[in-house]
């Protein structure tokens, strides 16, 4: 019988290395796993295996199949054996051969049944503009900037960067920042105080498993963070919202053990932590032997004040201090960190276990290269100008079209806070949507146990949306906004 191969086969054999490179160059090199199972010959069992493969779509029309000796190779059976069973399947339609191109499955005129029965549901419909406070601009990313980073870190990588690594992260990023956390955040720590993971979820998850009895939250928060929290076993306990931040005051009410806030702009509501309630809150984690949990989410956008210094630099052996590039740079990223109390680093390294999870090496090393050069700084001071325009622009358009919406939480981050009539929150969701916009309600973030009262409101991420679609969105906006009440002044 004659040969069908890849094309190649057939011809005269070549020896030493110019066999060498006619095979390099003739085979596709591709893995195929088939089992040979069931009664009958070797080639009967190999014919049903491909049949099987392509008829349930395993093998999809075009597929270029190894040539036979490889396969022969791989299977543990003759040569002649996959030979004789690629010819017939060619025969039977199973299979095409054509000389140069190998064999390949055959194109076939009939859908299988699975496409005929099997359908995927239509991909969900992306909304026309998106202002919900998940991400910074995606457009804006320093690609040029993060790719002479990363041939630099690439270039300069030690061995030791290609194996399993260090649970703690690359030394040379936690070197880095380090240092930068202390010169633009007030952080006090040390490279080996520093454990990087991939962000302040994976933080919140590995304290979790570590801490023990209650953990206070902001009574206004991210309702994922709370998840996670509980997930891992842990109790929750609301505290108090209001314009100063969290209640600290609460705290000694309750059993809590730890405390979760974010005091450089609390989220969603605004605002920092005030400076009476930060001191306060070190005093009860020191009195109480409590931890308190800083989530720094979005500490370098400032526009309107003075920056807020992390609240870890008052006592580091008592805050956990959190951060990551989901913010600043992009969630794409999956870096966070965790500078911690030394007494927590051990437990927190067996917690994260499963190497599986830690951050890929060489983004560390690009980041800790961005870090060093000067790139994440440069890149700050033009963001930060960017989204305070956009801030500005939004301000400016509520005041002339929405003059009756409050606006709060603005001297820093990336979001907003507008507050609504009560019972309106719902229809301008609603109405949002039917305009192809995408938002955001206050009510997700109110803990179920708050002793807060609920209010109606917008949670508005400025940052989210690509500069070209930034007055669309607004014009969006207003449209789905709850007119004025009766007796208060429209817009004009």
């Amino acid at each position: 019988m004659r040969d069908v191969g890849d094309g190649s086969e057939g011809a005269p054999v070549a020896s030493g290395a110019e066999a060498k490179e006619t095979a390099a160059t003739s085979a596709p090199g591709a893995d195929l796993y088939l089992e040979l199972t069931g009664p009958g010959p070797k080639r009967a069992q190999l014919m049903r295996a491909l049949r099987e493969a392509i008829g349930t779509g395993r093998l999809t029309p075009g597929t270029r199949l190894p040539p036979y000796r490889g396969l022969a190779k791989d299977l543990g059976v003759a040569p002649n054996t996959v030979g004789s069973a690629y010819g017939e399947l060619v025969a039977e339609g199973w299979l095409t051969a054509r000389q140069g191109s190998g064999t390949r499955v055959a194109r076939r005129g009939t859908p299988l049944p699975q496409e005929r029965t099997h359908r995927s549901a239509p991909p969900p419909r992306r909304p026309a503009y998106d202002l919900t406070p998940t991400s910074p601009d995606a457009a804006e990313f320093p690609r040029a900037a993060w790719q002479t980073s990363a041939r630099r870190a690439l270039a300069a990588a030690p061995n030791d960067a290609f194996g399993v690594g260090d649970p703690r992260g690359r030394i040379e990023l936690r070197t880095q920042l380090t240092e930068y956390l202390a010169r633009a955040r007030g952080v006090r720590t040390a490279p080996h105080r520093i454990i990087i993971c991939t962000g302040v979820a994976h933080a919140l998850t590995l304290l979790g498993t570590v801490l023990r009895g209650t953990v206070a939250v902001e009574s206004y928060g991210l309702d994922f963070h709370r998840s996670l929290l509980t997930a891992a076993g842990r109790d929750l306990v609301p505290l108090p919202v209001d314009a100063h931040g969290a209640d600290i005051g609460a705290l000694h009410g309750t059993a809590a053990e730890a405390v979760l806030l974010t005091p450089a702009h609390q989220f969603p509501t605004g605002g920092p932590l005030h400076a009476e309630r930060r001191a306060a809150v070190i005093d009860w984690a020191r009195t109480a032997g409590g931890l308190v949990l800083e989530d720094d989410y979005d500490g370098e956008f400032r526009y309107d004040r003075e920056p807020v210094g992390a609240l870890q630099g008052l006592d580091p052996d008592r805050v956990v201090y959190l951060g990551s590039l989901s913010k600043s740079l992009s969630p794409a990223l999956r870096i966070g960190w965790m500078a911690v109390p030394d007494h927590l680093v051990d437990a927190l390294l067996a917690a994260k276990g499963s190497r599986e999870l830690w951050c890929g090496s060489l983004e560390q090393l690009t980041f800790a290269d961005f870090l060093a050069s000067g790139g994440y700084d440069r890149h700050l001071r033009r963001t930060r100008q960017i989204y305070r325009r956009r801030r500005d622009q939004l301000l400016a358009t509520l005041a002339e079209q929405a003059p009756h919406i409050t606006v709060t939480g603005i001297a820093a981050g990336l979001h907003a806070v507008l507050a609504l009539p009560p019972g309106t929150e719902q229809q301008a969701l609603r109405a949002a949507r039917r305009l192809g916009l995408a938002l955001n309600g206050l009510a997700p973030y109110r803990h179920p146990d708050s002793p807060m009262p609920a209010h109606d409101g917008l949670v508005l991420g400025y940052g989210t949306p690509p500069e070209h679609a930034f007055n669309g969105a607004l014009d969006a906006l207003c449209l789905a906004l709850p007119p004025a009440p009766d007796g208060e002044p429209a817009a004009g």
